[in-house]
């Protein structure tokens, strides 16, 4: 038991460590190639912190632990934004620019309502479903990128600084040698892989140690570990002034979750709505986890859409989602 505590733990910051390598490494690739740097942070960079769920998930579909990639792809929607951003929000609110919300925000309550649909009327996450999702994705980075060439350089200006502040890039005055940034691509897509299957293996046996279920293990300590990236990045926004940037970011990995997640997740290995935790004769992920999922991600972005800035009452609101939500997990 002890040992597989200290593997999983291993493994979250093999996971960490990995992550923040594959994006230095490709959004200096992406930078090389003169990309924007608002599309290297709306896709490379969002696609990075992702990159642990991607593996977690996958690996877990494909040991036929269906409840650990389900719960891992929605587990880390609702610690990213009932725990990351409402912590960012609630220490300190800010304005957040809207225009550049609604694309995130609309392709997320699309892919949600898709996702929600085939949960809830076919309890089954097939093939067919994983492929309509992933086109989804492809779709949005698309459309990202559509928008982002529209976009003046004047308006990407402000935001280039930003985005250097956040992830340490260095100026092209100062730019790393290829080799170095294909180095960190490869090592940090490795320890990404290896660090996923550590996490999914012990946090397996953990659960089974203890009696818990896969599902609840992913919704909680799995989520938040893979979570990390996404943390660190907000807490490093606020400590430099820019808290409400992090909403775009967490909206992102948030689409990237479903979409990308668990697409690829389905796609490689179909699998079930988890039904191990029941509540009500009915599995409790289509009682609790979905509702919470989509419920939280109202709370956060819709007054954001219609005011233009976030309020202190938001961040305390979700934390307090957060708080019961982990609680009823272990209690149930």
């Amino acid at each position: 038991m002890l040992i597989n505590i200290l593997l999983f733990a291993v493994g979250l910051l093999m996971l960490i460590k990995g992550g923040d390598w594959f994006v230095d490494g490709a959004s200096s690739i992406a930078r090389r190639f003169k990309l924007p740097e608002l599309l290297i942070g709306a896709t490379v960079v969002s696609i990075g912190t992702t990159l642990p769920e991607v593996m977690v998930s996958v690996q877990g579909a494909m040991a036929g632990s269906g409840g650990m990639a389900y719960g891992n792809a929605v587990g880390s929607i609702i610690c990213n934004t009932s725990l990351i951003a409402a912590l960012t929000i609630a220490i300190k609110p800010g304005k957040v620019e809207r225009r550049s919300l609604l694309m995130p925000v609309s392709f997320f309550f699309l892919a949600a309502a898709f996702y929600m649909t085939v949960a809830y009327t076919t309890q089954q996450f097939s093939r067919l479903v994983g492929i309509i999702l992933l086109a989804t994705f492809v779709v949005y980075m698309v459309l990202t990128f559509l928008q982002m060439k529209k976009t003046p350089a004047k308006e990407l200006d402000g935001y280039d600084s930003v985005e250097a502040e956040l992830f340490d890039a260095e100026p092209d005055t100062k730019q790393s040698p290829m080799i170095k940034d294909v180095l960190f691509l490869i090592v940090g897509a490795a320890l990404i892989a290896v660090g996923a299957r550590l996490l999914v293996s012990n946090g397996t046996a953990i659960a089974e140690e203890l009696g818990v279920p896969d599902t609840v293990i992913a919704l909680t300590f799995v989520a938040l570990g893979t979570s990390l990236p996404e943390l660190v990045t907000a807490i490093t926004a606020l400590l430099k002034g820019h808290g409400a940037l992090s909403l775009g970011n967490i909206i992102g990995a948030n689409l990237f979750n479903l979409v990308l997640v668990g697409g690829a997740s389905m796609a490689i290995s179909p699998f079930a709505v988890p039904g191990e935790s029941q509540l009500m004769g009915v599995p409790s992920s289509l009682v609790m986890d979905l509702p919470v999922m989509l419920g939280v991600m109202l709370i956060m972005t819709v007054p954001a859409l219609i005011r233009g800035k976030l309020s202190r009452v938001q961040g305390i609101v979700l934390l307090g989602v957060y708080a019961a939500f982990c609680t009823v997990q272990f209690v149930m």
